[in-house]
């Protein structure tokens, strides 16, 4: 157990890499609960979201799931969200564990200007992300209907308890996540270790993460980043207006410096978070991938040099190891053979 973000977290129960082969060839679960989550609701939900996320909310339908960041004037990146649209006036978006009173406060200093409630939901809510190629089938028997499809959210009732089951996850696998009452979280949890779904911490949801190419706030986005050097320009859609649009629309018009990419080292060594790349740049989230064997990683590198196929060097603990961009994702199904 490690403190994160005001928690106690498992980095892992069996291993790292036994929980990680678990959600790529099976079923894992993790306990996300330290994730927060703001309900906005009223006449004026949809207009405040429209201004505060970079993504075309007015395009999200009723029982929907939206990827976006949120953004300051200018441009740089206040945190990455998933806003699920639960009603025609009422979301749920579920904010990062270390942005979530900063978020909260971002959202309710708009709140003047808009016929809307926001509303801090995160004690309301308990988080369990059950991933992999088994994920759906071990919750689907233990639910009332049939489970929402990927990107799409409902209500449903688990082993008993109502919750929001949402088709979205941070894996690179398919499976679920459920928002739930927290007096319901250890029963559910239960009946699902009950069907040989595997408890997952917080390592192996690293290195799924990076070797499906999933950012990591404060590691490969932050506040002095923008989402289009983070390679977030496909959920930007400036003509909306959100707060930073200007500043994305320069940044994609006329480039950036850096550019996020995905990479593998050629040699031996494992990249880790700060590393400096030779010639300029830096590793910003780096692992021994468990399913290629390989060091992996994303890193900032110039735009010029951000190409794949194209080799560079890390400084790894002051030794000089090769590597070259990839594209994304690092891990694919075939390389399982």
């Amino acid at each position: 157990m490690v403190p994160f973000a005001g928690w106690e977290m498992p980095v892992s129960y069996e291993g790292v890499r036994e929980e990680h082969l678990a959600v790529r060839h099976s079923a894992g679960m993790f306990d996300v609960s330290h994730m927060g989550q703001i309900t906005t609701s009223g006449p004026d939900a949809e207009a405040l979201l429209q201004r505060l996320l970079s993504n075309d909310v007015s395009k999200l339908p009723v029982g929907g799931a939206q990827y976006s960041v949120l953004c300051r004037e200018d441009g740089g990146v206040l945190d990455d969200l998933f806003t699920y649209r639960l009603g025609p006036d009422r979301y749920l978006t579920v904010t990062n564990a270390s942005n979530h009173d900063k978020d909260l406060a971002w959202f309710s200093r708009c709140v003047p200007d808009f016929d809307v409630m926001v509303e801090d939901a995160h004690e309301d809510y308990a988080m369990l992300a059950v991933q992999g190629p088994r994920a759906r089938e071990a919750v689907q028997a233990l639910s009332d209907a049939p489970l929402p499809a990927r990107m799409t959210c409902g209500e449903r009732t688990i082993a008993g308890g109502r919750m929001l089951v949402c088709g979205t996850g941070y894996t690179g696998e398919d499976g679920v996540e459920l928002l739930l009452d927290p007096a319901d979280a250890p029963r559910v949890w239960d009946e699902l270790l009950r069907r040989s779904v595997a408890p997952a911490g917080l390592g192996a949801r690293d290195t799924l993460r990076i070797e499906a190419c999933f950012h990591l706030y404060g590691n490969d986005l932050g506040e002095d980043r923008g989402p289009i050097e983070a390679g977030l320009g496909w959920c930007c859609k400036e003509d909306t207006g959100f707060i930073g649009a200007d500043a994305v629309r320069a940044a994609r018009e006329g480039g950036t410096a850096e550019r996020l990419v995905p990479f593998k080292m050629t040699g031996q060594g494992i990249p880790r978070q700060g590393n400096p790349v030779v010639g300029g740049g830096e590793v910003t989230s780096g692992t021994m991938s468990p399913c290629l064997d390989i060091g992996i990683g994303l890193g900032y590198l110039p735009s010029e040099r951000a190409e794949a196929d194209t080799e560079f060097e890390v400084d790894v603990r002051g030794k000089v190891r090769s590597a070259v961009v990839a594209t994304k994702p690092l891990y694919r199904k075939e390389n399982d053979g």
